[in-house]
This record gives structure tokens, sequence and C-alpha cells, in this order.
């Protein structure tokens, strides 16, 4: 059953990362009837609504209106963020009744030349946390760059002890800080990519299980790192999302992760599943 849809309500990012894939396609904001339509055909199939696949979506100007809108369908949002703009559009986020957690890439600044400092930056993150937190919200902080640009990991670990000096416990895949306040570690790894060597087909993934994405093109894909829509199902701004899921292809693609069978090229090409180990 589809718990989490990744809505990605625009594929325009304010940096370069080097550890995103980032995307070719038509730089491309959702509109208000466009975000109403996927509401409409998710109501009720969807709890978890992701408003990220590729892009930045706090440069979306309409980010309080689709987290009203989101209120008014039932769903629990989840943003994630690089965390520049966080002081920009605190008011707002906050102030959601949908909002359930927000996650923040930590490792987004050692990848960009900004006009801000590691200490400015990693300050402004903590403090939106804390207020994140006394706002009854889920705030987590990334740090998914294990195998790659570690150099300011030490110096961000040092800010977040003298904000969390307490105890840090351990829980499933993050650490602890304070209550609704958490630190995820993580390895970098590659992006599903068609020009990449194969690893197999003997594993498993959410997608079509537990997840779909959603492009800001109406694009519907099975999972959040198809960032080029090679494997598009169908169009949920002209489709059913029922016809969507049960088509031949989205059918094979579910059964062959239940059975171990990677059905999709692009899917065996997956660095995240290699790390993951599903």
């Amino acid at each position: 059953m589809i718990k989490k849809a990744y809505f990605e309500i625009t594929n325009v990012c304010n940096l370069s990362c080097s550890f995103c894939h980032g995307t070719k396609r038509p730089p491309r904001f959702v509109s208000p009837h466009e975000f109403r339509t996927v509401a409409e055909k998710l109501k009720g199939k969807v709890t978890y609504l992701f408003f990220h696949l590729m892009g930045e979506p706090l440069l979306h100007p309409l980010l309080g209106e689709f987290l009203a809108i989101s209120k008014e369908y039932g769903f629990k949002v989840i943003l994630t963020t690089n965390g520049t703009l966080l002081r920009d559009r605190k008011d707002e986020i906050l102030s959601s009744p949908a909002l359930h957690k927000i996650s923040i890439s930590l490792h987004s600044f050692e990848a960009n030349d900004v006009n801000f400092t590691l200490d400015e930056y990693v300050c402004s993150v903590l403090e939106f946390c804390r207020e994140a937190a006394a706002a009854d919200k889920i705030a987590v902080m990334r740090l998914w760059n294990k195998g790659g640009k570690e150099s300011l990991n030490e110096d961000i670990l040092t800010k977040l002890r003298e904000y969390f000096p307490g105890e840090w416990k351990e829980s499933y895949s993050s650490l602890k800080l304070a209550e609704r306040i958490y630190l995820e570690w993580g390895q970098k790894f590659d992006w599903p990519d068609m020009s990449a060597e194969e690893m197999g087909c003997n594993f498993t993934c959410y997608g079509m299980r537990d997840q779909i994405g959603i492009l800001s093109d109406g694009t519907v894909v099975p999972c959040c790192l198809d960032s080029e829509g090679d494997i598009a199902l169908g169009n949920i701004f002209t489709d059913d999302l029922d016809d969507i899921v049960s088509s031949p292809r989205a059918v094979a693609i579910k059964e062959g992760f239940e059975n171990r069978n990677v059905t999709e090229p692009l899917c065996r090409r997956c660095g995240f599943a290699a790390i993951k180990k599903f």
C-alpha cells in the first residue's frame, strides 16, 4: 500500500551540490490548480506528502498556500530542504498544522559558494530546529556524506554539542539530540543513472510498494530518485492514480521488488539501493 508521495513542487534549486544528481528538465513551479488536482487525487490514499524530489521547496512562492491545501486534505507534510532559506520562510512553515517533519541537509553547505559562513548557516538551522520542536514539529538534520566531503563535519558536530549538550540517544537510524530533534548519518551514494553500470537484480526497494514520486510536470515515477522521469508511469494531472499504479508496468515494478527480481534498467543502476542493501 502506498503511504508516501514525493511531490516535487518545483525542480528549481538555489544551490548546486556535488552530491545531487540534478535534472536537465526545464525549470518549473507547480501552480495552485495543479497542486489541488494532485491533492484531490491523493486524498484518502496517501498519508505522508513530501514536498521534494528535485529542487528546493522553500523557493516556491506559494509554499504557504500549498501547506494550507495539504491541511485541508488531511496530509502530513514533510519538507526536505538545504536549510538556506529557513529564516525567510520560518513563520509560514512553523505556523502550518499540516507540517509533520522537516529534514535539513547540513551537508549542503560545503558543496557551494555561499555568502554566509558555516557558523552562520549552522546556527540559523539549529535555532530553527529549536523553534520547530517548540511548535511540535519533528526536525531532522542530515549529514549524508560519509565517503564524500566530510571535512566540515567535526565543526558542525561541535556546534551541535553546544546547542544540545545533553545525552544523545540512538534512535533507529539517527541520534536523538533533544525532544523532536534528530541527527541522521548517511553514506554518500550514486543516484540511479542509465549511464551507470548495472548492479544486478536481486534486491528490493520501497518504490511502488510504499511510495511514488510526482515530478513538477505531473509525471508519476516509482520513487524519489528518478530525477529525470525515466520510468514515467503516467501523469497525475490528467490520469487517475488507481489507473497509474495498476498499469502493467507499475505492477511489474512492484512485483519485481516484492520478489527481489528488479525489472527496470534504471533501478538496476541505483547506488542508493547498493548502499542500503535492501
